[in-house]
């Protein structure tokens, strides 16, 4: 495409003065997605994407290639309740994984199947919770990618519909009575008694009665709360105790209380402090032995565990069990308390520079008794046990080449086996996964994973650069049908771990956000440099990619570092940091990112806010941004405003290298279909290929 003719976009004089600074606005128009413009802008978007996107002719090979990958399919680690088991699991054929029950010996059943429910699928299961006595499913469905799920309850025997649907409870913890007959769970406010704007805020935690109308719920804590606060209530599984967490936001900082529902009514939960305004994560778990188990990054970055009596669960009161590891994150836990067992144990799973591990200990002291044997250097899921206790525990487990599987530990022999795999039967190439380490401009070292060809070519190779660097978010060894595309293709696919994550504890993380967000661009252009230094790639063979937060990150490397570039992918990004709070979930982003209404913090969110550091005679790489009309998380218009912004900033001299928006309708920011991920993911490499000069057969 020797010229481009990108549709006309009006730039406007609207400025905006904040805290006496000027900032210039030029396409805001484009934040209403309703106007007849904006309407107009998009479509011709469109149309010229479909223009351009002819030459990208590997797209059909892609997405053979990664539906191919994609048909291993996988397995969830189960859920126990006595005899029965719950666990998800999706087939090369299906386009949603569907949640099963198994009943001992007998034959798997379905209980929830999207596919089923909509033949279409656009409907996705968002969460499940099975009651204490395994008779009841509490399962959460939405539509069409907006993530707003009804909650409804089903009896599992029958399938019949025993509740609901109950509204406004997107992602809500379900904490079940233990005779079942009702729980506590979280729900936003009636739009009508919010302020315009605020109808994705104002939770509130209720306890319902199963079969009564849910006007009838008992406010049990919110009122009067910071309006982003999540909530998050626990009933252990006696019954006996109400935990109950709040985190502002996005924030890791956890305000905890316990209540003692036997000395009460459960309406009215007299919710004692275990923490409060303190800056830690915490997470508490009420154990079968009557000990409180606290999970926390208090006073252990990289975090640690400890007991203490419900009934003294003050932070005085605190006894460590197993401590801070110095270069390990602590991740999860899971007690074997079984009658079975000679001397209960203590699991501990860990990421070392982002590769799991399991530590064993002895239950009471915390002792270190060994560690257990992991399939590969990937990443495992959540400890399963039984909740009545027992001698077993699941995990998944996934690297950069194995799909989905999931693995049976007994603690009375110490065998470790395979409980499930992944169902489907795919080729996997031949690649070589190394882990690097590289410095930052600040002298900090980072870490990266390279997946390449084992057998490769001499010289620069198209590489794809991943990166993320924010909320806590670690990027671990995982199966990824769209990097081994990538690499059986001839290309290297690098995934660097940067700061703003959690692969070196909350440390890491905090290097990374609010003053010192720019850390983590500068670790991206560090990971680039290695890159291009070392003769794996070249500029005119790298790019960039990334979503959501990541997208952030494509957006800031492009504005701040373009000469590194041949071309980038940018999907469902934030791009302006000014205006971000007033759209989407934005509110909730301010403990990460800061906010425009602090003076200092804006002078910080305008030096990298990538919309307001577009330069015009700049060279930028080829640009594709991929946004989704139903992402109820980050409004498309931050891809509208920086995509027109580009396209001016490049079209006089027209530039080689284009600037392209694709849309896609009926999907959000987060779960969707099989075939919906395959036709994107085609795209988004096909372009890459085609800026890259990878040649796919």
């Amino acid at each position: 495409m020797p010229e481009l003719r990108y549709p006309a976009a009006e730039r406007l004089s609207v400025t905006e003065t904040l805290h006496g600074r000027v900032i210039e606005d030029p396409y805001r128009w484009l934040e209403d997605p309703a106007s007849a413009e904006t309407k107009e802008w998009a479509t011709a978007q469109d149309t010229l994407y479909t223009a351009a996107s002819r030459d990208y002719g590997s797209r059909d090979g892609f997405a053979e290639q990664v539906q191919a990958l994609l048909g291993a399919g996988g397995v969830g680690a189960p859920v126990w309740r006595g005899q029965r088991c719950f666990f998800t699991r999706r087939t090369a054929d299906q386009e949603h994984a569907v949640l099963y029950v198994r009943d001992g010996d007998a034959d798997e059943r379905a209980l929830i199947d999207p596919g089923a429910l909509d033949p279409e699928g656009l409907t996705t299961l968002d969460s499940w919770k099975v009651d204490p006595s395994g008779r009841l499913l509490s399962y959460q469905l939405s539509e069409g990618g907006d993530e707003e799920s009804l909650l409804r309850v089903m009896d599992i025997d029958n399938g019949a519909l025993v509740d609901g649907p109950i509204d406004r409870v997107r992602y809500s913890p379900i904490a079940w009575l233990a005779d079942s007959s009702g729980f506590y769970y979280v729900r936003r406010l009636p739009t009508d008694q919010v302020p315009e704007g605020e109808e994705s805020y104002h939770r509130r935690v209720h306890l319902h009665r199963l079969g009564t109308p849910t006007d009838e719920d008992v406010l049990i804590f919110g009122e009067g709360r910071d309006k982003t606060e999540f909530y998050a209530p626990v009933v252990s599984r006696d019954g006996r105790w109400l935990l109950l967490m709040a985190t502002k936001g996005t924030s890791a900082a956890t305000d905890t209380w316990i209540a003692d529902l036997s000395a009460g009514e459960l309406e009215r939960p007299e919710l004692v402090c275990v923490q409060e305004d303190v800056d830690a994560a915490l997470s508490p778990h009420m154990g079968r032995d009557g000990r409180l188990y606290l999970y926390t990054d208090r006073d252990a970055p990289r975090g640690r565990l400890c007991v203490a009596s419900p009934t003294e669960p003050g932070y005085e009161h605190w006894t460590t069990l197993v401590p801070e590891d110095s270069e390990a994150v602590m991740e999860d836990y899971a007690i074997l308390d079984g009658p079975e067992m000679k001397r209960p144990e203590l699991l501990i799973s860990w990421a070392r520079h982002a590769v799991s591990e399991i530590s064993r200990h002895d239950l009471r002291t915390g002792e270190r008794l060994g560690s257990l044997e992991m399939p590969g250097l990937g990443t495992i899921g959540g400890l399963m046990e039984r909740p009545e206790g027992g001698h077993e525990v699941w995990f998944g487990y996934t690297d950069n080449t194995h799909p989905s599987s999931v693995y049976r530990y007994d603690a009375t022999t110490g065998a470790i086996s395979l409980w499930a795999e992944a169902p489907g039967d795919v080729d996997i190439p031949d690649v070589s996964v190394e882990q690097i380490t590289f410095t930052s401009k600040d002298g900090t070292p980072v870490r990266m994973l390279v997946v390449a060809p084992t057998a490769s070519a001499e010289g620069p190779r198209p590489t794809i650069l991943y990166g993320y660097g924010g909320f806590r978010i670690s990027l671990t060894p995982a199966y990824s049908a769209v990097a081994l595309a990538w690499v059986r293709a001839g290309g290297v696919y690098a995934i660097a771990n940067l700061r703003g994550g959690l692969e070196e504890g909350e440390e890491w993380h905090r290097a990374g956000m609010l003053a010192d967000k720019q850390n983590v661009f500068d670790d991206c252009a560090a990971a680039a440099e290695h890159l291009i230094r070392t003769g794996v790639t070249s500029p005119e063979k790298l790019a960039v990619m990334g979503g959501s937060n990541g997208g952030l990150l494509v957006g800031a490397m492009t504005t701040q570092r373009p000469e590194l570039f041949a071309a980038a992918v940018c999907s469902a990004p934030l791009l302006d940091m000014v205006r971000y709070e007033h759209f989407g979930l934005g509110q909730l982003w301010n403990v990460e990112y800061g906010t425009a209404e602090d003076p200092e913090q804006l002078d910080r969110l305008l030096e990298y806010s990538p919309y307001h550091n577009v330069r015009e005679d700049t060279h930028y790489p080829a640009m594709l941004f991929t946004v989704f009309d139903n992402d109820t998380r980050v409004d498309p218009l931050h891809a509208r405003k920086l995509c027109a912004q580009m396209q001016w900033a490049t079209s006089a001299p027209p530039s080689k290298r284009p600037i392209l928006l694709r849309r896609e309708a009926e999907v959000g920011h987060s779960a969707r279909s099989v075939s919906r991920s395959v036709a994107l993911s085609a795209e988004q490499l096909a372009f890459l290929a085609h800026h890259l000069g990878l040649s796919v057969e």
